[in-house]
Order: structure tokens, then C-alpha cells, then sequence
């Protein structure tokens, strides 16, 4: 309880007991300075007393008067002034020394009451102004104006709180150091009025200053200011209240204060008051609804504010008290509880507030540096978002397959209206297969942030089965009406197809692993289809010169297969108007068809190559037809080039004279292409009418074996298994 006391007490207490003399009180100090007013009626009881004393001698006596500066000399009140030296010699009688003795007796009593009622004023003022170092020593004669102290009204005004409860808690240690409220003396009980009225002023400055925190005044230097020595103030209670619960006595009426927890309920009665009556930007909210207005003006207005806290209002509070965490927690409490209130209005908007645009104000910068945001946890609880999940999820669900189906039959009206598709840069283009992903990705992407999980995004995929099922069929009765525009419809199809293709590849996760490999059978199924329509008309005016491939005549005449080649370079110009990769793809087939159809021909054995001149003639023959079909194809876009290869290595083989020579080089081709079979080794071989059956048994059997061992580790594409032989 000592402690509470402070020193400041000692002055009073050690005047009210001392014999009269005022010397200690002519050298108190405060924390303030002289107290102009107190010396001021000090000086003026002391000039009123001596001059009584004066006037009241014999009207004989001699008297100089005395002058301000003696006035306010020290003056011991436990005997009579002395008598002045300017006295006459002549001296008066025992009598009247007598009558002046009685009269200076009635005086220095009249004077001791004055100044017992100075010294009483003075401890008053004492209470007021706290003292300055314990300092027990202050001149009367030093000049009042030279070190007078702001009074209480005066620091509120400044907005000096924290000197203003200094103010406070000194009174209050000085009128209840050692004793209760009970135990105070009946002449302080209008001083312990005062500090409760004064208590009361301060706590309302204190209040309205919380109130204007998140005010634009916070932005100014005296708003800053004023906050922060409210919050000093509030601490400085706090340890009164704390004191005041380790004494034994009974605290004053005022005591706990409980600051802190009236602050708490200050900021928190701020935030709802900012939250319900959010600033508004009328040209942001033009097209919005009411709830999309009250939502994101709440939602403006928690980001401005806690922006606010983290940049000017937490320089005003102690580390200790972690006020940006704190706003954080209050803000984040009344935005759930707004929310709750709107969930039946708008849940695809509440969604994305929670699990979105919430998120995305607290990873500002500025915020996520000054809060604990995974503390704060979610806006709503999981069993009021997930029924508000699973309806959002079923309507995307819904909306998104109703899309996929406009977009296909958008295609089928614009077909039946014979319309030809659009073209981009000389291509055929269908907006279908677009139309649908970017439908399939913007839901999912939009779901995902909307409900934060990207598996329960996925959700709203529907089964695509029946729409490639319809998208196949439209296609087929496109092949199969074969109107003028068909070829182009089919052509656009087929950058439909590579797109779904790509999607269906790339996006595996999307989709259950059965599904998707139906959905990419159906299109195999469409390509196949679109290649078949756009090729067999090539290859229906090809056939002719397919004839003549392989004959005697053929490898006589090089005039033949220049005929095949200009034809097919007519063709060819024809089948441009599909995108890059899908035109890639179809000369590619092409050429792998006019390919197969070139050895097959060549393994029909027409011709006779009955001796080494001859199969000369062939392997030259076969090998500038490979790289004349080469060129062509590479210029028209093919990027078929192994097919090349199949022909050299044929040509080789026909060219070849030795035996082992001629098992190594089909030994080469076998293993390229693994579907060389026996009975494509054998037509081979017939060529070479200068080989024996024991020739050719010897190198057949040799070979089959090299490749029956082989086989397992070789490429597996497919070339022969197309070529018929006999």
C-alpha cells in the first residue's frame, strides 16, 4: 500500500503538524511551478496581519512602515514581530509596553487563524498539482508566472489525457494514500466530489476520442496525437486498477475504472456503427443489387479501414496490445454476422465473398504484414456453406449443360440454313468445340474460387457422353447428306475435334479415366470419318495411275508416275481449309496412303527384274519416286517423312546381289516397321527373279529369326499390316 502513495503527500501532512511556522511553506514546490494564486493571498494576509499589528500601537509610538519586501520576509508565527529600529529614544512606560504586549498577543492570533486558513488552501492545491521530483522546496518570493502548470480543464482541452489522468491519480493518492473513502475527512468530501466530476470529464474526452479513431481527423498530426495520449491514459488506469486490487482497502467509488475493457467495447461499438453504415461509391453500384451494394460497401469499407489501422492508427497504441489483430477480430466477426443475415438472398455472391474477395483484402500487402489472418479462420461456418455450396454447384451444373447444348445447336441451325462456316486466315472454323471449353473452364474456374476447393469445382462438370454422342451424329449426317458446304463443314469439324482432343488429353483430371477415353474414342471415330469423306475422292481419281505402278511399263516410261504426281498435286490443292495441324495431319494420311499403295502395287510382282541390269534400273526407279513423293508431300504440308525411308530401304533390297547383304538390309526394314511379315518378305524377294528357292528359303529363315528376337524392343508403328499381298 506504500507504493501507492506518493511522495507528494509528505509536504501537507509534515505543515499541518508543525508549531505555526511557515518557513516549509514558503519553499514547497509543485510539479507545476509556484501557485501564482495561492502566494498571491498569501502575500496580501501577511501585509493585512503585520499592518493590524502596526495600527493597533499607541498612537505615540514612532512606526516606519513596513515595505513590501519585509512583508515577505519569513515570518515565525510562535513569537511577536520584533519591534522596528526606527523606533524614538524616548522610550514608553511599562504601561503602555503592557497594553502593546496584549494587543500584539490578540494579533499574532489573528494572524496564526489566517494563516492556518492559507495553509489549508494550499494543501488543496497541492492535491491538485502533483509535485515534480519529490521537491519539498519552493520560494515565496519566486514570481508565480515563471512556473504555473496547466490545470486539468486545460490539459482536456489540449487533449493532453495522459498528463490529465496523472493530474487525477496524484489527487486521488493524496486523498486516499493511507485511508478508504469512509475514512476521509468531512472537509475533503467536496475534493473527493471534484476528482469524480473530473474522473468523468476525462473518461468522456477519452471516449469521444476512441470514437473518431477511424476518423479522416486520425490523418492529421494533432488526431494522432490525441489518440495516443488516450491510450497512454487507458494503460495508466489500468495500473491504478491494478494497484488499487492489491490494497486491503475499500477503493473509491470510481475504482476499477476497467479502461481497457471499455475501450474494447468502444472500438467494437465503432466497427458495427462503420460496417451498418458503410461509405458508398454510387458509380461502382450502378448495375449491382441491393444485397451485391450492402456486400461489397461492407466489404470497401473493412479493407479501407483495417488499411487505416495498419498504416496510422497502430503507431498510437504499445505492441502488447496487438490492436491491428484486434480490429482484425472485430471486423472479421461483424462481416460473418452480416453475412449470416443475407445467406438466403444471394448464396453465389455470399460464396465469393467468403471464400474469394475476403481473401483476396486480407492478402493485401499492407494487411497480411500487421494480421494473423489464418487465425481469423473462415467468414461462415461449414454448416452454413456447405447447403449453400451444394446449391450453387447444382445450378452451375444445370447452366453449364444448357450452354453446351445451345452451342451445338447453334451449328446444327446455321447447317440447315446452308451456311457455310466461317474462315480464319484461308481455315475452316467452327466456334463448337471453343464455345464449349472456354463454357467448361469458366465455370470450373469461377466455381473454384467461388466455393475455394478445386474438387468440389469439378463438380459441375455434367457426363459429356450424350453431347458426343449428338456432336458425332451431326457429324455423320453431314458426311452422309453431302451438301456443297459439307466438305467445309467436315473441315471445320476437324479443328473441333484436335481442340476436344487437346482438352480432353491435357485436362485428364476433369474427368473420370473411363469417360474420357470414350469421349476421345468418339472422336477418333470423327476423324477417321472426316479423313475417309475428304480422301476417298483422291484416291477414286488416283486409282488409274495406281495401275500402272509396278509393271514392266511403268519401270520403262518415268512418264507414268509424273502423270500420278501432277494429278495428285491437283488433288491436293483441293484439300486446303482445314487449321495447320489438322491439314498436317490429313496430307499425312495421304501420303501414307498413296505410300502403301505404291509398295503395294510394287509387291504385286508384275514386273521381273531377271537380272543385276534390271533390278539396277528398279532400285534407281524407286528411288527417285520415293524422293519425287517426298517433295511434293513436304511442300503441301506432310511431316510423314519415315515414309520416305520405307521405299529406299525396298530399293536397296531390290539393288543388292549378295546374300547377306540382302538379309541385313530387310533384317533393317523389319525392324522399323515390326508389321513386315513373312508373306511381305517373300513378294520382296520374288522381285529378284535371279535368287533361288534355296536363296530365298535361307534368307527368309534368317531373317524372321533375327526379327522374332528383336521384335520385343522395336518401334511399333505400322506400315505393312495396310499393304495386301498374295
Amino acid at each position: 500500500m506504500s507504493q501507492m502513495m506518493d511522495t507528494s503527500t509528505e509536504g501537507p501532512s509534515k505543515d499541518a503538524k508543525s508549531n505555526g511556522s511557515i518557513k516549509s511553506d514558503e519553499k514547497m514546490t509543485t510539479d507545476g511551478g509556484t501557485n501564482g494564486g495561492f502566494m498571491q493571498k498569501l502575500r496580501k494576509s501577511f501585509r493585512r496581519v503585520k499592518g493590524m499589528s502596526l495600527l493597533s500601537r499607541d498612537k505615540g509610538s514612532k512606526v516606519t512602515p513596513q515595505s513590501d519586501t519585509a512583508a515577505n520576509e519569513s515570518v515565525s508565527v510562535a513569537s511577536p514581530p520584533p519591534p522596528s529600529p526606527s523606533l524614538s529614544a524616548n522610550s514608553p512606560t511599562d504601561s503602555l509596553r503592557n497594553i502593546e504586549k496584549k494587543e500584539d498577543d490578540q494579533n499574532v492570533s489573528t494572524l496564526g487563524q489566517s494563516l492556518r486558513r492559507v495553509r489549508q488552501s494550499f494543501r488543496q492545491s497541492m492535491r491538485i498539482y502533483p509535485k515534480k521530483n519529490n521537491s519539498m522546496d519552493m520560494s515565496i518570493s519566486e514570481d508565480p508566472e515563471d512556473r504555473v502548470n496547466p490545470t486539468f480543464e486545460e490539459y482536456l482541452e489540449r487533449q493532453c489525457f495522459c498528463e490529465a489522468t496523472q493530474l487525477l491519480i496524484d489527487r486521488e493518492k493524496h486523498l486516499f494514500g493511507e485511508v478508504t473513502e469512509a475514512d476521509v475527512l468531512e472537509a475533503q468530501k467536496e475534493e473527493v466530489e471534484k476528482l469524480a466530476a473530473d474522473h468523468e470529464a476525462l473518461e468522456k474526452h477519452v471516449q469521444q476520442t476512441l470514437g473518431q479513431s477511424l476518423s479522416e481527423d486520425i490523418n492529421s498530426e494533432e488526431g494522432v496525437s490525441a489518440l495516443m495520449s488516450a491510450v497512454k491514459a487507458i494503460t495508466l488506469e489500468e495500473e491504478q486498477d491494478q494497484l488499487w486490487k492489491q490494497r486491503c482497502q475499500t477503493p473509491p467509488t470510481w475504482r476499477p475504472k476497467k479502461w481497457k475493457e471499455h475501450h474494447d467495447s468502444m472500438l467494437r461499438e465503432l466497427v458495427n456503427y462503420r460496417m451498418d453504415n458503410p461509405s458508398i461509391l454510387v458509380g461502382d453500384q450502378v448495375k449491382q443489387s441491393s444485397v451485391q451494394k450492402d456486400i461489397s460497401s461492407m466489404g470497401r469499407q473493412l479493407k479501407d479501414d483495417l488499411l487505416l489501422v495498419v498504416t496510422v492508427v497502430k503507431i498510437c497504441y504499445p505492441p502488447e496490445m496487438d490492436i491491428c489483430n484486434f480490429y482484425a477480430r472485430l471486423y472479421h466477426q461483424t462481416f460473418s454476422s452480416r453475412l449470416r443475415k443475407l445467406a438466403d438472398k444471394d448464396h453465389t455472391l455470399l460464396l465469393q465473398w467468403v471464400n474469394d474477395f475476403y481473401p483476396g483484402i486480407l492478402q493485401e500487402p499492407e494487411l497480411a504484414n500487421n494480421i494473423n489472418t489464418d487465425a481469423l479462420g473462415k467468414l461462415l461456418p461449414d454448416d452454413l456453406l456447405e447447403p449453400l455450396e451444394e446449391q450453387y454447384l447444382s445450378k452451375q451444373q444445370s447452366d453449364l449443360m444448357i450452354f453446351i447444348d445451345r452451342a451445338l445447336d447453334v451449328a446444327k441451325e446455321e447447317w440447315d440454313q446452308g451456311k457455310e462456316p466461317t474462315r480464319d486466315d484461308g481455315c475452316c472454323i467452327s466456334p463448337v468445340a471453343c464455345d464449349v471449353i472456354q463454357f467448361i473452364n469458366g465455370k470450373v474456374t469461377s466455381a473454384q474460387k467461388i466455393v475455394g476447393d478445386q474438387d468440389k469445382a469439378q463438380k459441375i462438370i455434367p457426363h459429356l457422353t450424350d453431347f458426343m454422342q449428338s456432336y458425332k451424329d451431326f457429324h455423320e449426317d453431314t458426311i452422309k447428306q453431302n451438301r456443297p458446304h459439307s466438305k467445309a463443314l467436315i473441315k471445320a469439324n476437324l479443328g473441333c475435334v484436335k481442340q476436344f482432343r487437346d482438352f480432353f488429353t491435357t485436362e485428364s483430371d476433369l474427368f473420370p479415366e473411363d469417360v474420357r477415353e470414350s469421349y476421345l474414342q468418339v472422336l477418333t471415330e470423327m476423324k477417321q470419318s472426316a479423313h475417309t469423306y475428304l480422301l476417298n475422292p483422291v484416291h477414286k481419281v488416283l486409282k488409274p495411275h495406281y495401275q500402272k505402278l509396278g509393271t514392266s511399263e511403268w519401270l520403262k516410261n518415268n512418264a507414268l508416275f509424273e502423270k500420278l504426281l501432277l494429278t495428285l498435286d491437283e488433288e491436293l490443292q483441293q484439300l486446303q481449309g482445314s487449321t495447320q495441324s489438322c491439314h498436317q495431319e490429313l496430307i499425312g494420311q495421304l501420303h501414307q496412303k498413296v505410300t502403301e499403295e505404291y509398295v503395294q502395287k510394287l509387291l504385286r510382282g508384275e514386273v521381273k527384274l531377271k537380272d543385276s541390269d534390271r533390278q539396277q534400273k528398279a532400285y534407281m526407279t524407286v528411288n527417285e519416286n520415293a524422293e519425287r513423293l517426298h517433295e511434293l508431300f513436304t511442300r503441301m504440308g506432310s511431316k510423314q517423312e519415315w515414309l520416305k525411308e520405307i521405299l529406299t530401304k525396298i530399293a536397296e533390297v531390290l539393288k543388292l546381289q549378295d546374300i547377306p547383304a540382302i538379309q541385313m538390309q530387310i533384317v533393317s526394314l523389319g525392324s522399323a516397321y515390326p508389321d513386315l511379315s513373312e508373306k511381305h518378305i517373300l513378294a520382296l524377294l520374288k522381285l529378284k527373279t535371279t535368287l533361288t528357292k534355296a536363296d530365298k528359303k535361307t534368307i527368309k529363315t534368317t531373317v524372321l529369326d533375327i526379327l522374332n528376337e528383336s521384335r520385343a524392343d522395336a518401334e511399333t508403328r505400322m506400315f505393312f499390316s495396310n499393304v495386301e499381298v498374295r
